[in-house]
């Protein structure tokens, strides 16, 4: 089979079994840093990944896609405002009103502060997922006029409650009495507990009665806001102008991107910069081809002026080193994307094995804003930085093949 002089040449120097054993190592070293550095970048993108789009759902699984309040204070003719918004969005899956507020849930001589939300089970069930993340109780049991309450997980444990106890809701308003002043405050039977699995919500969050909520607060029949769910999240910002501009001026509009902006530009420039910074990584083991390539050079400067005086261009000359060290960095590559690739596609059984044998959680409750890692692998990531690494590995072939083809003949030759 015919093959070009240069790419055999090239294969043939990379297979050879060399007299300078150190020169093979700094090139098994290189190949070794390139795949090394390839995996940790696809690993570490995946869990960024994995990251934002756990901790997207999860927001957005208690959260709203667009929210519409009151700049007057409490909403009025939420039934009303309903039916134009349905009509006027063609992107909505489900609305529903709330009542919103903060509050102080006591249990014996435990207190924890906690933001109060009030809902229509029948209705929040289509706009938010705390339904179906109930582990003890009923969400269907939050009934007008039952003082029932539904508390998250990690909020229950602070408290030392489970379902069938009481628990006694504070609100940062008073009561004027004859006694004096006096905060307001009523005692809630505790019907259900959820887990959404993220520790703001599960230890800071209580679920009432959205009636309950109105007696609470006085304020009649007026609701903090609509929430409405939409058919694609991501057209959220699209639909919350669309009804900005068709809705009067009293009434706010906000989106999921809005209210969480800060937050996720965050995550975005922090997955920016583990990429600059480990492609650094990718850089260091390129430098390592340079040095080997220049000392493989050195090394076959007879070889190089044998093949000179036989009539070899200057140009086959660099195609042979160029090839040399391009193949030990197409080789560490795809080493590196195997690897990358199956430690992002395993992560979640690698976090839970890791932390059983080391006796410790990686990812603790109460310090981060989810408490279980996976790997989201797109291909968009593995694609850039493959080619990055390419890249690189034949940039650093370019000055040592450069050295090889000026390498002249008659001088290599005069000790031989």
């Amino acid at each position: 089979m015919f093959r070009p002089l240069e790419l055999a040449l090239g294969l043939r120097y990379t297979r050879a079994k060399r007299r300078n054993h150190f020169i093979s190592f700094i090139s098994s070293i290189s190949m070794g840093g390139i795949a090394l550095a390839v995996m940790l970048l696809i690993t570490v993108l995946s869990v960024m990944n994995g990251f934002e789009s756990e901790l997207r759902n999860r927001i957005l699984g208690m959260a709203a896609h667009v929210e519409i309040q009151s700049t007057d204070g409490a909403l009025q003719g939420w039934q009303d405002l309903r039916k134009e918004v349905d009509k006027k969005t063609p992107q909505l899956v489900a609305s529903a009103p709330y009542v919103s507020g903060q509050g102080m849930v006591r249990s014996g001589r435990s207190i924890s502060g906690t933001l109060i939300r009030g809902v229509v089970p029948s209705r929040e069930k289509d706009v938010s997922d705390v339904a179906s993340h109930m582990v003890a109780g009923s969400f269907d049991s939050l009934k007008g006029g039952t003082y029932n309450i539904v508390l998250g997980v990690d909020l229950a444990n602070q408290l030392g409650v489970g379902v069938g106890d009481n628990v006694d809701l504070l609100i940062p308003e008073a009561n004027v009495t004859p006694a004096g002043i006096v905060p307001r405050f009523r005692r809630f039977h505790v019907t259900g507990i959820f887990s959404v699995g993220m520790y703001e919500y599960d230890s800071g969050m209580v679920l009432i009665s959205m009636k309950d909520a109105q007696t609470l607060y006085h304020m009649g029949d007026g609701v903090s806001g609509l929430r409405l769910r939409l058919k694609d999240m991501f057209k959220a910002p699209q639909v919350s102008h669309q009804l900005s501009q068709i809705l009067p001026y009293r009434y706010r509009v906000t989106d999921w991107t809005q209210q969480n902006a800060n937050f996720f530009h965050a995550v975005a420039t922090e997955k920016t910069m583990m990429f600059i910074i480990l492609s650094l990584i990718i850089a260091v083991a390129a430098f390592n081809i340079v040095s080997m390539l220049v000392m493989v050079v050195t090394d076959k400067q007879g070889d190089i002026a044998i093949l000179r005086t036989l009539g070899m261009k200057p140009r086959s000359v660099m195609a042979i080193f160029m090839i040399q060290g391009m193949l030990i960095g197409v080789i560490g590559t795809v080493i590196g994307v195997i690897l990358g690739v199956l430690l992002s596609v395993n992560m979640e059984s690698i976090v839970p094995f890791v932390e059983k044998v080391l006796h410790t959680n990686l990812l603790s409750a109460d310090v981060y804003y989810i408490s279980q890692l996976k790997g989201e692998l797109h291909e968009s990531d593995v694609i850039r930085i493959c080619g990055l690494s390419l890249v690189l590995s034949f940039l650093s072939t370019l000055y040592p093949a450069w050295r090889a083809a000026r390498v002249q003949p008659a001088e290599a030759l005069r000790y031989e």
